[in-house]
C-alpha cells in the first residue's frame, strides 16, 4: 500500500501491484510471498531490512519509463536494485514502495573496438563483462571487489576498488548514460565521444547519486587495453605508519602501480586463514609484522615489469623501512588479490559489527592512522582493516557490540577523516546507513544545493526516499 507523505502513513489511494500490472506483464510484478527476503536488504550490517510492497522486473527502457510514470502519478516510492552487494543500505526500499530490479536488463548491447567503448544495460554483471572483453584484449578496469556486482550498481555508487590508483573510479570510465526521470522522461547524456563541453554534464551528476535522481537504463563505458604482464610484491612492515608514509614515495617514483593496497596484520591473518594462502612469509616475519603492503605492477613488456619490480623492492627495503619484498608467484599473487577482495566477508565471519570507507588525501594517511589508534584506545574498541592506500581510501572494520558506543566510535572515525580534508565515503556511498553522519559533517550550503538538485530531478521525492538525506514526499 502507498504512503504519500514522509511524516507517516495515510489511507492508500491504490493497491501497489495492481497499478503496475496495467503497464507490465504478469511475470514482471512480484508481491507478497513471491518476494524473496534478499530483496529486503543489501550487504549493510546494521541497516534494518524491509520488504517492499512489490518487486518489478523491467526488460527495457520502455518498461522503466512506464513504471516511473505510474509511480510518480501515485507518489509510490521507488528503489533501484542491482545485485544487492552494496554496503550503505541504498538498495533497501520503503515497505509501501517498490523495488525496480534490473536483473532482466543484463545485455551487452555493443563492444565497439574502434572507439574502445562498451554499451551495456545496468543489470550486466562485472564478471560477465570481463569474460566478454578478455578474448578481445580489453578490460573495463573498475574492480570494486565483488565481480557479481552490476554495472548499474557501480554507477549508482561511483564504485572504485583496488585498481583506482591507476585508473580512477567509475565516473572516470563512464562516457554517457541513458536514464529515466521520475515522471518517465528518458534522457541521454553523452555517448561514445571522449570529451565534450556542451552544457551541464548530467551523466556525471547521476553517477554516484544512489538512485535518488534517476534510474539508469544504459551505460557507455570507456575500455582500456588489458595488461599482458602483471607482477605482485608483498612487503611486510613493523609499523602501519611506515606503510602510509611509503605510499606517496612510491607514487612519486613514477612506477605507476596497478594495485597499491595495505592490510593490517589481523586482516592479513584472517584472509590467509579463510583462503588457505601460502605466501612464503616466515614465522619470524609474521610475528614481527604489524601490516603489509601489496603492490602490483603491470605492463605489456615483461622485461619492463621485472625492472620496475626490482626498483620497487630496493626502494621499499632500502629507503622505506620494509622488512622484506617478496615477489609472489602467479597463483599465489592471484589468490592474494582475490582474498583481499573478500576481506569484508572474512571480517564478517569473525563477527565485526560495522564498516567504514573513509577517504583522505594520500599524504594524510599517516595522520589518519594515528587518529584511528587514539580512537580505538579511547573507546576500547577493536578497529582493524585494510585499504586502497594509493588513493587514500581506508576500510575499517569496527568491533563494538554496544550500539551506542559503536555509534560514537563511527562518528569519531568519520569526523577525523573529514577534519583531515577527506570524505566519509570513498566508494560505498551514503545510502541510509551513513546518512546521519553525512548530514552532520557536510557543509549546510552544499546540502541545500544537493536538495535543490534532487527537487529538480524528482519533484515528488519518490526516487529512493530516505537515501543520502531526508526530504518530505509530496502527492502534488
Amino acid at each position: 500500500m502507498v504512503r504519500t507523505e514522509s511524516s507517516g502513513p495515510r489511507t492508500p489511494p491504490v493497491e501497489v501491484a495492481a497499478v503496475f500490472r496495467e503497464v507490465l506483464a504478469e511475470d514482471q510484478v512480484r508481491t507478497a510471498d513471491e518476494i524473496g527476503e534478499a530483496y529486503g536488504h543489501d550487504e549493510t550490517l546494521s541497516a534494518q531490512p524491509c520488504l517492499p510492497a512489490a518487486v518489478l522486473l523491467p526488460g527495457s527502457t520502455h518498461d522503466v519509463a512506464a513504471i516511473l510514470e505510474v509511480a510518480d502519478r501515485w507518489s509510490i516510492p521507488v528503489t533501484a536494485r542491482g545485485a544487492g552487494t552494496g554496503l550503505s543500505g541504498a538498495a533497501i526500499a520503503d515497505h509501501d514502495g517498490i523495488v525496480v530490479s534490473f536483473e532482466r536488463m543484463d545485455r551487452i548491447s555493443e563492444i565497439d573496438l574502434d572507439n574502445g567503448v562498451a554499451v551495456v544495460e545496468p543489470g550486466v554483471r562485472l564478471a560477465d563483462l570481463d569474460a566478454a572483453l578478455a578474448p578481445l584484449g580489453l578490460v573495463y578496469p573498475v574492480r570494486p571487489g565483488e565481480d557479481s556486482a552490476t554495472i548499474g550498481g557501480t554507477v549508482n555508487t561511483n564504485a572504485a576498488g583496488m585498481r583506482a590508483v591507476r585508473y580512477g573510479a567509475t565516473r572516470n570510465h563512464v562516457l554517457g548514460l541513458e536514464f529515466v526521470l521520475a515522471g518517465g522522461q528518458v534522457i541521454r547524456s553523452g555517448g561514445k565521444v571522449v570529451k565534450r563541453s556542451s552544457g551541464y554534464d548530467l551523466a556525471q551528476l547521476v553517477i554516484g547519486s544512489e538512485g535518488t535522481l534517476a534510474l539508469v537504463t544504459r551505460v557507455w563505458l570507456k575500455l582500456a587495453p588489458r595488461p599482458r604482464n602483471v607482477t605482485t610484491l608483498l612487503a611486510p612492515f613493523t609499523d602501519l605508519e611506515q606503510i602510509t608514509g611509503a605510499v606517496p614515495r612510491i607514487l612519486a617514483s613514477g612506477l605507476a602501480p596497478l594495485v597499491l593496497e595495505y592490510l593490517d596484520a589481523l586482516t592479513m591473518a584472517a584472509i590467509v586463514h579463510r583462503s588457505g594462502l601460502e605466501l612464503g612469509v616466515t614465522d619470524a616475519t609474521r610475528e614481527a609484522a604489524t601490516a603489509y603492503l601489496v603492490v602490483q605492477l603491470a605492463d605489456d613488456h615483461a622485461d619492463r615489469v621485472e625492472q620496475d619490480m626490482l626498483a620497487l623492492g630496493e626502494l621499499l627495503v632500502d629507503e622505506l623501512g620494509a622488512m622484506d619484498a617478496l615477489v609472489l608467484p602467479g597463483q599465489a599473487a592471484t589468490d592474494l588479490i582475490t582474498a583481499r577482495e573478500q576481506a569484508f566477508y572474512a571480517a564478517r565471519e569473525v563477527g565485526f559489527h560495522d564498516i567504514i570507507d573513509v577517504v583522505v588525501p594520500r599524504a594524510a594517511l599517516p595522520a589518519y592512522a594515528r587518529r584511528v589508534g587514539r580512537i580505538a584506545e579511547e573507546f576500547s574498541a577493536g578497529i582493524v582493516g585494510c585499504g586502497h592506500a594509493g588513493d587514500g581510501n581506508v576500510h575499517m572494520s569496527v568491533f563494538e557490540p554496544d550500539e551506542q558506543r559503536r555509534a560514537q566510535v563511527m562518528a569519531a572515525l568519520l569526523e577525523a577523516g573529514v577534519e583531515l580534508g577527506g570524505e566519509i565515503s570513498g566508494e560505498h556511498g551514503i545510502g541510509r546507513h551513513k546518512k546521519p553522519w553525512f548530514e552532520a559533517l557536510t557543509d549546510p550550503a552544499a546540502l541545500q544545493l544537493m536538495r535543490g538538485m534532487k527537487a529538480a530531478f524528482d519533484p515528488r521525492g519518490i526516487l529512493n526516499p530516505g537515501a543520502i538525506f531526508d526530504l518530505p514526499r509530496s502527492s502534488t
